[in-house]
């Protein structure tokens, strides 16, 4: 009977992929059994999925196969559902059986949070996945199909309404501002019956950027047919759109998607992790409070920056550099070593405002716009699918599109 340790990794996004291809570059399988346990054979870069929302890029641009990036030969790769974790019991309840793990890497990703608005999970699209985000996009093609088809279409069938003003609504506007006049073309629709209307509660859209980012996309997606209305909360999601302000005004479209946020995945809450907000806080080393050898990274936790003032904003870099520390801190742990404390090292915030424009801040501040910034974009794109599958996964997937 093996006695060397079972490192059990759960999902496969930025995070967990990350951790798994980190373990078994600095573990041999004689140190330890490293299993990466995903519901799909495949990886997507998440940050891309508005553009498979938007139906710029095709659902296959943004899938990477696991085992391209993982060797089987190296790792156990298990395709299956996770339904729950009993953390007592040092085991993972399968769809089609169970694991046991000496130390578990929990990063099953996120689901929309819909904050409770009346309507919005029965009637609203969310960009969850490969699977939801296609749905979006042909959702919309068929919409103007429809209209085409039609003698009297309702002519909101063809307006497109996003809840939500953050990083994915934002980039999902601007991929539409570039996707709604090929389709305007393709099905012979005059472009200005097509509205494309951004909806929200705060005052000001991309709060993570300083405000004269901020205005500047604001302003760069209205030149393109964006309509943008702030400060005004959705109160309910009907059928036909939302319901916005204290007015109650209805918003129609025949396309109603939310982007308003998201929470760590349900199973957490399932297997009784004590939640905020819908993620779990995890202590400075990634792990979960009062447990031993089980970490929570990615969009399921928490991080705190050093001040513990708030914590740090879900993005890839976050979820790679997490990676990075579990697996040193797991290695640690078998070596009965201290553990390190995460730190963030920050390298900037970019946001594509579609195919050719953009914002961002990097370099500690250096502020960019425009082409400069979507040029920028790539390049992050790049080096995201560089650090998951080396060159040979760049030039396969990476992004080289001409300006």
């Amino acid at each position: 009977m093996s006695t060397k340790p079972k490192i059990v990794v759960l999902g496969a996004g930025h995070a967990g992929l990350t951790t798994a291809k980190k373990l078994i570059q600095k573990l041999s399988p004689e140190q330890a059994e490293v299993v990466l346990v995903n519901k799909h054979n495949y990886h997507y870069e998440a940050t891309w999925l508005h553009e498979v929302a938007a139906g710029t890029i095709s659902p296959n641009d943004a899938r990477v196969m696991i085992s391209d990036v993982i060797s089987p030969n190296k790792a156990t790769l298990v395709y299956d559902t996770v339904l729950e974790i009993k953390k007592d019991e040092k085991r993972v309840v399968l769809e089609n059986g169970d694991i046991t793990y000496d130390y578990l890497v929990v990063a099953l990703g996120w689901k929309s949070n819909d904050f409770g608005i009346k309507g919005m999970g029965e009637n609203a699209f969310a960009i969850e996945d490969i699977d939801s985000s296609r749905l979006i996009s042909e959702h919309i093609e068929y919409q103007f199909a429809k209209f085409n088809n039609e003698e009297n279409a309702d002519p909101d069938s063809l307006n497109i309404l996003v809840g939500g003003a953050g990083f994915t609504g934002i980039e999902f506007v601007g991929e539409l501002a570039d996707k709604v006049p090929q389709l305007c073309r393709k099905y012979d629709i005059d472009r200005s019956k097509v509205k494309i209307i951004n909806i929200e509660a705060a005052p000001s859209i991309l709060p993570m950027f300083e405000q004269d980012l901020s205005t500047y996309a604001r302003e760069a997606l209205e030149e393109r047919g964006v309509e943008i209305r702030m400060a005004a909360p959705i109160k309910e999601c009907t059928p036909e759109g939302f319901i916005i302000g204290e007015e109650k005004e209805l918003v129609k479209a025949g396309t109603i998607v939310w982007t308003g946020g998201v929470k760590g995945s349900p199973i957490l809450e399932k297997s009784g992790f004590d939640m905020v907000k819908g993620k779990v806080n995890v202590n400075p080393d990634l792990r979960m409070p009062d447990e031993e050898d089980l970490f929570v990274i990615g969009d399921c936790s928490w991080v705190w920056d050093n001040e513990g003032d708030r914590p740090y904003a879900p993005t890839a870099q976050l979820a790679m550099q997490e990676a990075d520390y579990v697996a040193d801190n797991i290695i640690a742990l078998m070596k009965k070593e201290p553990l390190k404390n995460f730190v963030f090292d920050n390298k900037g915030t970019v946001a594509s405002l579609g195919h050719s424009d953009g914002i961002g801040s990097i370099f500690s501040g250096y502020k960019l716009t425009g082409k400069k910034a979507a040029a920028m974009k790539k390049v992050i794109d790049n080096r995201s699918l560089y650090l998951v599958g080396g060159a040979k996964l760049v030039l396969k997937k990476g992004k080289v599109r001409p300006f």
